[in-house]
C-alpha cells in the first residue's frame, strides 16, 4: 500500500510502497477514506519533538473497517469509522477517575505486544506508527480501542476532522474550560482547531465569540462559523479591541490556539478578572511563560488542555449529532483537499499560515 514517509527532520514526505501486517486478535484494519494535516504532524516534521524514522505521520483520519481480529466485538468489516489518539488502557488512575484522555499507558495501550512483528514496514525494515495510527496510508492496522463507530450519514472527508482538530477545539470549550451560556470568549488563532473552538463557543451560548488571527481570510472563516467579531492582530491592537468590545472588563475564557509563548501569554492578558485561559495549542519543549504575578490575585487562571479533555467513544457521537442537525459547520473548514502525492504542498500551506484545514483524500 501506499503511505508518506518521513525520513527526517526538515525532509519532505516521500510516497513510498508499505506493508501492513496481518490483523492481531484485538486489532482492526480500516480503509482510510481521508486524512487530515495537523500541526502536531507538523511540528515532529520540524522537529520540534523528536520522532523515530522512517515513520508514517498522521493521527486524523475516518475511514471502513476492512478486516478484524479473532476478539474484536466493537466494530465489523464495513463500519464507517474514526481513528483517534487518545487510547486509554482503562485501569491506571486517571482511566479510573474518568479522564481517560491522560492515561498513562496510552502508547502501551495502542501498541502491539513485545514480540510481535511490527504493523508496518517497508522492504521489512519497521517504520515508525506515528501515535500507533499512521493515518497519512491508504489503510491502518490499529487496536479496537483507536476506532470510534460513527453512522454512514457523515461522510468520511467531513468525519476526518473529528478525529483530532475538531474534537479537541469543542472539547477545550464543553471538556476542559466549560464555558457556559452568556460568557465572552476570544480564541487566538483561527486555523482548525481555533475555528473548532469559535463553533463550541457558538454552540455553548457565548454572548460574545471574538476570534484573533493575522489572515484576514481565516478571520473570514471564522465569521462564517460563528464569531460575533474578528480582530486582525497585524492591524489592531488585540487587547485594547478586547477590552473595547467587552466594556473594559476583557473576557470570561481565552483560548490560544497557535502553540507560541507570545499568543499565551497574550490569551492571560485579555481575562476578566475570574477568567479562565486555556492554551489548546502546543508550545515547544522547554518554553517558559512569563504572567504577572499579581494578575493571580484577580482569580485569573491559566491552564492546558490534552487533546480537548476527549473521550470518544463518549463524545465524538454528540459532535455528529451537532453536524447532521445543522449546528456544527465542517464542510466550510475544509480550505483544501489533496491526493497523497499532493500532502507536502499541504504542508507548505499551513506552514505559510494560508490553510485552516487540508485533507488528503484518497480514492
Amino acid at each position: 500500500m501506499k503511505a508518506a514517509v518521513m525520513w527526517g527532520v526538515g525532509l519532505p514526505l516521500t510516497i513510498e510502497e508499505t506493508e501492513l501486517a496481518r490483523p492481531g486478535p484485538n486489532e482492526v484494519v480500516v480503509e482510510v477514506a481521508a486524512a487530515g494535516l495537523c500541526h502536531s504532524d507538523l511540528h515532529y516534521m520540524d522537529g520540534w519533538y523528536p520522532i523515530e524514522t522512517p515513520a508514517v505521520l498522521g493521527h486524523e483520519s475516518a475511514g471502513v473497517v476492512i478486516e478484524i481480529g479473532s476478539d474484536v466485538g466493537y466494530v465489523k468489516p464495513g463500519d464507517h469509522v474514526i481513528a483517534y489518539l487518545t487510547i486509554a488502557c482503562g485501569n491506571c488512575p486517571y482511566c479510573r477517575e474518568g479522564n481517560t484522555h491522560n492515561c498513562l499507558n496510552r502508547k502501551a495501550a495502542g501498541a502491539r505486544e513485545a514480540g510481535q512483528a511490527p504493523r508496518l514496514t517497508i522492504d521489512g525494515g519497521p517504520v515508525t506508527q506515528f501515535l500507533n495510527l499512521a493515518s497519512f496510508a491508504e489503510r491502518l492496522l490499529v487496536s479496537e480501542k483507536a476506532v470510534v463507530r460513527i453512522t454512514p450519514d457523515l461522510p468520511l472527508d467531513r468525519a476526518a476532522l473529528l478525529g483530532c482538530g475538531v474534537a479537541t477545539g469543542l472539547g477545550a470549550v464543553f471538556n476542559t474550560a466549560g464555558v457556559e451560556e452568556g460568557q465572552t470568549v476570544a480564541v487566538i488563532g483561527c486555523g482548525g482547531v481555533g475555528l473548532a473552538v469559535v463553533q463550541g463557543a457558538r454552540i455553548a451560548g457565548a454572548s460574545q465569540v471574538i476570534a484573533v488571527d493575522v489572515v484576514e481570510s481565516k478571520l473570514g472563516l471564522a465569521r462564517a462559523v460563528g464569531a460575533t467579531a474578528v480582530v486582525n492582530a497585524t492591524s489592531d491592537d488585540t487587547l485594547s479591541s478586547v477590552l473595547s468590545l467587552t466594556d473594559g472588563l476583557g473576557v470570561h475564557h481565552a483560548f490560544e490556539a497557535i502553540g507560541s509563548k507570545t499568543t499565551t501569554e497574550a490569551a492571560f492578558g485579555l481575562l476578566r478578572w475570574g477568567g479562565t485561559a486555556t492554551v489548546v495549542g502546543l508550545l515547544p519543549d522547554g518554553t517558559r511563560l512569563d504572567i504577572p504575578g499579581d494578575e493571580l490575585y484577580y482569580e485569573k487562571r491559566l491552564q492546558g488542555s490534552n487533546v480537548g479533555s476527549t473521550d470518544f467513544r463518549r463524545d465524538i457521537p454528540r459532535y455528529v449529532e451537532w453536524y447532521l442537525d445543522g449546528r456544527l459547520k465542517l464542510d466550510e473548514m475544509v480550505t483544501r483537499r489533496l491526493a497523497l502525492e499532493e500532502i507536502n504542498e499541504g504542508f507548505d500551506d499551513m506552514r505559510s499560515g494560508l490553510s485552516a484545514r487540508s485533507i488528503v483524500v484518497f480514492d
